[in-house]
């Protein structure tokens, strides 16, 4: 293959990969906006600018393109918690509440999307949703065990914890209150009284 010609494929590549990313973001938006089920195939083309049948090149279906919107919000919210790992023990908890709640506040539409999933019982929106919450699982857990924390139903705690994280987060979203602290706080002493001090 000549020079020029994996030059053409490269760039044809990348102008693809901005393309789909470009989809994605628009997903994200519509999705987190409205529904599954309101928003249609036209739309999402209508959005971005482009024909149905480019989006069918990119996403063989709605529900395809829904998934892949959604993990990419996911990737989104590891990625932005990632760095609190390097914390100090001690640091952790605070450093990753504040990039978790960081991510939420920036990316608010994105976030509602992640957590409020919309298409019911689909296992690979499950599988997304439950690798979120495992992975954030881990971390706390890691830290926790770093601190010294360890108890059988530690897991557990933790677990629930996320979930009340989460329904937080969503509710802050929306009404825009309490400050930013004040859920990161509301969130710290949440742990501390689930793994009992």
């Amino acid at each position: 293959m000549s020079d020029v010609t994996d030059k053409r494929l490269r760039r044809t590549r990348r102008l693809s990969d901005e393309r789909r990313e470009e989809l994605l973001r628009a997903g994200v938006e519509l999705f987190s906006a409205r529904s599954y089920d309101e928003v249609s195939i036209d739309e999402i083309a209508a959005a971005v600018g482009i024909s149905r049948g480019l989006l069918s090149h990119y996403f063989p279906s709605k529900r395809d393109f829904y998934v892949a919107g959604l993990r990419r919000a996911a990737d989104d919210l590891l990625a932005a918690v990632a760095p609190a790992v390097r914390s100090t023990a001690g640091d952790r908890l605070r450093a990753g509440l504040d990039a978790y709640l960081g991510y939420v506040e920036t990316h608010a539409r994105g976030f509602v999307s992640l957590m409020r999933g919309g298409i019911g019982s689909d296992s690979e929106v499950r599988a997304i949703l439950d690798g979120v919450r495992e992975a954030l699982t881990v971390g706390v857990l890691e830290g926790l065990r770093e601190a010294g924390v360890e108890r059988p139903s530690l897991r557990l705690a933790v677990r629930g914890w996320i979930g009340f994280v989460e329904a937080v987060s969503l509710e802050w979203i929306e009404r825009g209150e309490p400050s930013r602290d004040e859920v990161a706080e509301l969130a710290r002493s949440q742990l501390l009284a689930a793994i009992g001090g």
